[in-house]
C-alpha cells in the first residue's frame, strides 16, 4: 500500500550472516575452537562446520546446535585422486553454504580451504596456522619435496584479497614471513587458543610417588622416544617415579607408535597408559611435572592447561613450546631430541618438591596473564571484525 513505508510486521526475513569452520578433526574443533563458535553464535553468526565425521565429537557439535558437514579429510593423504575429490568436495560446500565468512584452521583446511574460497569469491577469510607439521620438522628427502609442494599451495591459498593469517608463534610466522607465503599486513599472533581458568584451575599435588605425566598423542614428534627413554634411565639408576601416558593412538602420523609397543612397555613397568581422556581438567592435577619434549609446536594447549592447573613444565626448546615454558620459572627447557637432558630435568624436579611448588605457582600466574579463555575469543572476534569491515553492505555482527 502506498505510503506505508517497511514496519516490523513487513519487513523482509534477513537471514544470519554464515561462519564456516573448516577443520582437519572434529575433536579438535570441540576441543580448541568451540569457545569461539559458541562466542560467534552469540554475536549473530550461523555457524557450520566442516570436518571428518567423528561420532563422540560430532554429537557434541550437533548438541551445541552448529550445523555439521562430513568432509573426505585424511590429515596425512598423499593419494592424488583422494585430494582432488577433497578439494571438490569442498568446492561444492562452499558453494552451498555461500558463508560470508570462512576460518580454516590447520595446514590442508588452510591450504585447500583457502584456494577454494579465494576461487569461490568468499567475501571474507582467516586462516589459523596452528604449527608446521611433520614435513617441516624432518629433513629426508621425501619431506623436502613435500615442502616445496606446500609452499606452493600456501602461495596460492592465502593470496585471498581479504583475510587474515592468524600465527601461535613468531617462529611460524617469520617463517611464512621469510618465505614470502604472506603478505605482512596480513598476519598477526594470537598466542593458543585459551583455556578456562576456572575449569582448569590449580590445586595441591596428589599424595604418593611422584607422577611424572606425558600428555600427547603418542607419535614421535611429541617427543615420546625421548619421554620414554628418560623414564628407562631414571628407572635404571634408582629414581622412584611413576611414567604416565595420557593419549590416543594416531595410527596415521608417519611418526606413531603402535598399541603393541605401548602394551610392551607397560608389561615391562616402564609405563602407564592411561589412554585418551576426554576431561584433560580432572587427569592433570593427578601429575607432579607434565612432560612433553616434542620436537615442534603452533602453541600446544596441554602445556597452557597443565600451566592453568600449577604444575610444572618439562619440555623442549622449540618454537612454540618455549613460548609458555620460561626455563627457570615455570618449568625447565630441554634441547630437543636429548634423552639425557631430558632425564637430568626430570631428576631435578623429582628430587624437589619444593622447586615444583615454586615453579607451579609461576605456571599459573603464565596461564591468568597470557592464556585466558575470554582474550582469545575477544582477539578473534577482532580478526573477524577487521576482514568484515571490509565487505561491502555485509551485516556486522561481531
Amino acid at each position: 500500500m502506498r505510503g506505508e513505508g517497511i514496519t516490523p510486521a513487513n519487513r523482509p526475513a534477513v537471514s544470519p550472516p554464515r561462519l564456516l569452520y573448516l577443520m582437519n578433526e572434529a575433536l579438535f574443533f570441540t576441543t580448541h575452537r568451540m569457545a569461539i563458535a559458541l562466542a560467534a553464535r552469540a554475536q549473530g553468526f550461523e555457524v557450520h562446520v566442516a570436518a571428518p565425521f567423528d561420532e563422540d565429537a560430532v554429537r557434541v557439535i550437533r548438541a551445541n546446535h552448529f550445523t555439521y558437514h562430513p568432509i573426505p579429510l585424511k590429515r596425512s593423504g598423499r593419494i592424488l585422486f583422494g585430494e582432488l575429490y577433497l578439494l571438490w568436495t569442498f568446492w561444492r560446500l562452499v558453494g552451498a553454504i555461500k558463508p560470508i565468512l570462512t576460518h580454516h584452521v590447520a595446514m590442508k583446511p588452510v591450504a585447500y580451504g583457502g584456494i577454494v574460497t579465494r576461487l569461490r569469491s568468499v567475501p571474507a577469510v582467516v586462516h589459523a596456522v596452528t604449527g608446521l607439521g611433520y614435513i617441516f620438522v624432518h629433513e629426508s628427502r621425501s619431506a623436502r619435496l613435500m615442502q616445496a609442494a606446500v609452499k606452493v599451495l600456501f602461495r596460492l591459498a592465502l593470496g585471498h584479497p581479504n583475510a587474515r593469517v592468524i600465527f601461535q608463534n613468531p617462529d611460524d610466522r617469520a617463517y611464512f614471513l621469510n618465505e614470502r607465503l604472506i603478505d605482512p599486513a596480513t598476519a598477526t599472533i594470537i598466542k593458543g587458543t585459551g583455556v578456562d581458568l576456572r575449569t582448569f584451575a590449580p590445586g595441591p599435588e596428589p599424595t604418593g610417588q611422584t607422577v611424572v605425566m606425558f600428555p600427547a598423542r603418542l607419535i614421535g614428534d611429541k617427543g615420546l622416544h625421548e619421554f620414554i627413554g628418560a623414564a628407562r634411565s631414571l628407572q635404571r639408576d634408582g629414581v622412584r617415579a611413576r611414567f604416565v601416558l595420557v593419549g590416543r593412538i594416531d595410527a596415521i602420523n608417519p611418526t606413531a607408535v603402535d598399541e603393541a609397543t605401548v602394551q610392551a612397555w607397560q608389561a615391562e613397568g616402564l609405563v602407564e597408559w592411561w589412554g585418551f581422556q576426554p576431561d584433560m581438567s580432572t587427569v592433570l592435577p593427578q601429575a607432579h611435572i607434565v612432560c612433553m619434549p616434542s620436537y615442534r609446536e603452533g602453541l600446544p594447549r596441554v602445556l597452557i592447561e597443565a600451566a592453568a592447573c600449577g604444575r610444572p613444565i618439562v619440555t623442549a626448546d622449540v618454537p612454540g613450546c618455549r613460548e609458555i615454558v620460561r626455563d627457570g620459572e615455570n618449568g625447565l627447557l630441554v634441547a630437543p631430541r636429548d634423552i639425557a637432558a631430558t632425564a637430568v630435568a626430570l631428576k631435578r624436579l623429582i628430587d624437589d618438591p619444593a622447586l615444583r611448588a615454586r615453579m607451579g605457582a609461576a605456571s599459573r600466574a603464565i596461564a591468568i596473564a597470557d592464556y585466558a579463555v575470554d582474550d582469545f575469543i575477544a582477539r578473534t572476534l577482532a580478526e573477524y571484525r577487521t576482514v568484515l569491515r571490509r565487505v561491502a553492505g555485509a551485516p556486522y555482527p561481531v
